[in-house]
């Protein structure tokens, strides 16, 4: 019975690939149809790729940016949460250990902020001046970087050298190695001056407007701290590592006091800037309401091609069902004819929209402005499994959208049929 059965669906998949490739249930109203309904699941099946493509992006772009400013993980003191100021933490051995023993922590390093101001004779700034050491990874601000050269920051030295943003530096007319001073409040009023050694843009006003970096020790210093303190850790873990995974595990530690009596917490990134998270996670409704639009315009070809061919080939049907054929044999020729169809728009869009994204990724050619969009191009991001997922989820909608249609086969009567025209 099995081996029946498989022979049974193999007929009519075979006498659909025949008269699929050789056109022969194809006339002059189903063929421009059929086309049709193949260009639908195409273009359809690109736009979809096509979003999918630069939202990620999109989205790894901006986090990228954020925690290129930080990291994954901040290590803060629980006082820091709730106040402009920085509480210190104390920075020794202990504490680092027990943060790098974390699965999937990759890096550690420390910082310090101070709030100040940046004044020039004609206007002035508020900033967040932060310090880092020698152990900072600068990548992120070296990329970002648009005049002079990041220097290399100390926590046992103080240059009074500052790397500051494009926006501040055009805000405070300051150019590339001029000198600047810069006013601290804390129980008394204390001046420095810095040189400007480098200028970065990033496009993200948040950090642009704001955050200055500096040695770390100017910053203990301005912040009245001893060299084994700071404002906390940034940590960064491993792309396939989970941030909020960490964060539960640090969580056993750092509740214990340290030696000055003082807390500390972890935060994920997507905690510190929420207002960030939130934004970008609403462009995945965008992304969903794209792929259900895109899928229903498919599928509503592909129903219309269908009933054009069921009603063109009426005499075909009418042939078939008085050599015998069943109605269910019958819909099955007709079902598999349109899965070569989608099969032909899945293909044709796959090369469309996954070609447009390669050009887009390699030679980008869709700017934007970056004021608005925090990029200057559309950024492109694949993940092969989403594309493939993408592909399933789009045959097989279509397909069973298809059945309903097909019992229009059931009510074509052979005596009639045959002499349809």
């Amino acid at each position: 019975i099995f081996i029946l059965s498989n022979l049974y669906m193999n007929v009519s998949f075979l006498l659909a690939k025949r008269l699929y490739a050789g056109g022969a249930m194809r006339g002059k109203v189903s063929t421009p149809a059929i086309s049709i309904a193949t260009l639908g699941v195409a273009i359809g099946l690109a736009t979809m790729i096509i979003s999918i493509c630069v939202v990620l992006g999109f989205q790894k772009k901006i986090k990228e940016k954020v925690i290129g400013f930080g990291a994954d993980i901040e290590v803060v003191n629980v006082k820091s949460i709730s106040s402009t100021e920085s509480a210190p933490v104390i920075a020794d051995e202990f504490m680092e250990h027990n943060i790098k023993s974390v699965p999937g922590v990759k890096s550690i390093q420390r910082f310090a902020i101070a709030p100040g101001i940046l004044k020039t004779e004609r206007d002035f700034k508020g900033i967040q001046l932060k310090g880092v050491g020698a152990d900072y990874d600068l990548s992120f601000l070296s990329q970002n970087v648009v005049e002079g050269k990041v220097p290399s920051f100390s926590e046992l030295r103080n240059s009074n050298q500052i790397v500051l943003s494009y926006n501040v530096a055009k805000e405070l007319g300051l150019k590339l190695n001029d000198q600047v001073y810069a006013y601290f409040f804390d129980k008394s009023i204390k001046t420095r001056r810095f040189r400007v050694c480098a200028i970065y843009r990033t496009n993200l006003e948040q950090f642009d407007n704001s955050i200055v970096y500096a040695d770390l020790g100017t910053v203990q210093q301005l912040n009245g701290w001893r060299d084994d303190q700071c404002s906390g850790y940034e940590i960064k873990i491993f792309e396939n590592a989970s941030s909020s995974q960490a964060v539960f595990q640090m969580a056993n530690f750092l509740k214990m006091p340290d030696k000055d009596g003082e807390v500390c917490t972890a935060l994920s990134i997507e905690e510190l800037y929420p207002q960030i998270f939130d934004w970008l996670g609403l462009l995945d409704m965008n992304v969903w309401i794209i792929l259900i639009l895109m899928v229903c315009v498919g599928g509503f070809t592909m129903i219309s091609g269908l009933l054009i061919l069921i009603l063109e080939n009426t005499n075909t049907i009418g042939l078939l069902k008085a050599l015998g054929a069943t109605d269910l044999k019958i819909r099955r020729i007709f079902l598999y004819f349109s899965i070569f169809t989608i099969g032909r728009g899945l293909l044709w869009g796959n090369i469309l929209g996954i070609g447009l994204c390669l050009i887009q990724n390699y030679f980008p050619f869709v700017k934007l402005d970056a004021e608005t969009y925090y990029v200057e191009n559309v950024p492109i991001y694949f993940n092969p499994i989403l594309i493939v997922a993408l592909n399933v989820v789009t045959l097989l909608v279509t397909v069973f959208s298809l059945i309903g249609p097909s019992f229009l086969v059931s009510h074509i009567q052979p005596a009639k049929s045959i002499r349809y025209e």
